[in-house]
């Protein structure tokens, strides 16, 4: 049979001859290229808070095709994928000389996660990976998998990035459990998000340490940080919420003293786990905070993201708790390899005062959300907390329907 011309059933049953290899990678790279280059396109009306948009901003199909596939028909005359990508989700965001930037979370189909770096003109479409993912470097005990990078912009000079550095739990796995591990937060720094520096990873008190995100200005003369501790790879135990802790430095970054300043809380949307997103946003209002609740349903674990708001001499104490959430899964975005699923962060303060909110669904694809810091402190401001009774709920309900007569009768 002649190079490039094997055949494939047709829809008919009848064999069809399949595409060369250089016809398929032309294809391909049209298909990409028309990919990258989709305009989005913003929601007709929305909730008022923020506007989503139509198509994800990253998928694994926006991972450029050199990462996938042998190029060389030679070595791969049928042109198939040998690396393949399974999800992009989960980014850290930073507007950086001028670019909008994401630092995305993607997995390979081998499970194993890497750091990658796209760029866009205007921070809703138009995303392109740089050539090459980042060579994250290792410490002296090498990461099983490391995910979801918070990137700080610190008053110090440095951008650092936090993120999940995993490996095995020898104990479970001595035991026959070989899904658990043992999570940490490493730890790294860059000026150009392209030469990384990799610290120690963060000590605390904590046996497990999850979505730990540094704060970007020094508190006390020190680095201020938001934990989440909990005593398993999953599930909270007896520890959980969003902690505060402080470190003399980066280089060798410890916590010895963590308090929950954030718990999770019975019947919310944080009831099984909460845990800080982005580093926070400053308003001359306070810290604006962006977090993710999970709670439990017959259906799974269902992830959601919400806003609360920190005095701004004192990061670690909340002034405002809109009950609720933020953003929710909706539609196409429920499903996915951890179904039901929102997660943020990554967002971006613009020049203007828009906010970008980089929001990942079931663990498959990155989304984007815009709206403005007036707006989300408004929101964080004026929405009612949580009032934590149904009676109590329905009262706060009556009590907004009553206003509105009011309003309605003023205006006939």
């Amino acid at each position: 049979m002649a190079f490039g011309s094997s055949f494939s059933s047709g829809g008919d049953g009848a064999p069809s001859p399949s595409p060369s290899p250089e016809a398929r990678l032309r294809a391909l790279r049209d298909a990409h290229e028309a990919l990258l280059a989709r305009p989005n396109e913003p929601e007709a009306l929305g909730n008022g808070i923020y506007t989503r948009y139509r198509y994800p901003v990253l998928t694994a199909e926006h991972a450029p095709l050199a990462w996938r596939y042998d190029l060389d028909p030679e070595t791969n005359p049928f042109m198939m994928e040998r690396l393949g990508v399974n999800a992009v989700f989960n980014a850290g965001a930073i507007k950086h000389e001028g670019r909008y930037l994401v630092v995305a979370r993607v997995e390979g189909d081998d499970r194993k996660s890497f750091f990658a770096v796209a760029e866009s003109p205007n921070g809703v479409d138009g995303f392109r990976f740089w050539d090459e993912p980042l060579a994250m470097p290792e410490t002296d005990d090498p990461d099983t998998n490391v995910y979801d990078m918070r990137l700080t912009a610190h008053e110090d000079g440095w951008i650092y990035g936090l993120f999940c550095t995993e490996r095995a739990d020898l104990e479970a796995h001595a035991r026959g459990d070989l899904s658990d591990a043992i999570a940490q937060c490493g730890i790294a720094r860059t000026r150009d998000l392209r030469t990384w520096e990799r610290l120690p990873d963060l000590v605390t008190p904590s046996p497990q340490q999850r979505n730990v995100v540094l704060h970007p200005e020094f508190v006390g003369g020190e680095y201020g940080l938001y934990t989440r501790p909990q005593d398993g790879f999953i599930s909270a135990g007896s520890g959980g919420g969003i902690g505060w802790g402080t470190s003399p430095t980066m280089d060798g970054a410890r916590v010895d003293a963590e308090r929950v300043i954030d718990p999770r809380v019975y019947h919310t949307i944080k009831e099984v786990k909460n845990g800080q997103g982005p580093p926070p946003l400053k308003t001359d209002a306070g810290w604006l905070h962006l977090a993710h609740g999970v709670r439990n349903t017959a259906a799974g674990l269902r992830y959601v993201t919400y806003l609360f708001m920190t005095a701004l001499d004192e990061p670690w104490r909340i002034t405002h708790a809109p009950g609720g959430h933020l953003i929710e899964p909706q539609g196409e975005e429920r499903v996915g390899d951890v179904s039901n699923v929102t997660f943020a962060n990554g967002w971006i303060l613009d020049d203007d005062g828009a906010v970008l909110i980089y929001y990942a669904s079931s663990d498959s694809r990155l989304h984007v959300a815009t709206s403005t810091l007036g707006r989300l402190v408004d929101y964080a401001q004026h929405t009612p907390e949580d009032a934590l009774r149904s009676a109590a709920s329905v009262e706060q309900r009556l009590d907004l329907i009553r206003r509105n007569r009011a309003v309605l009768d003023r205006s006939e």
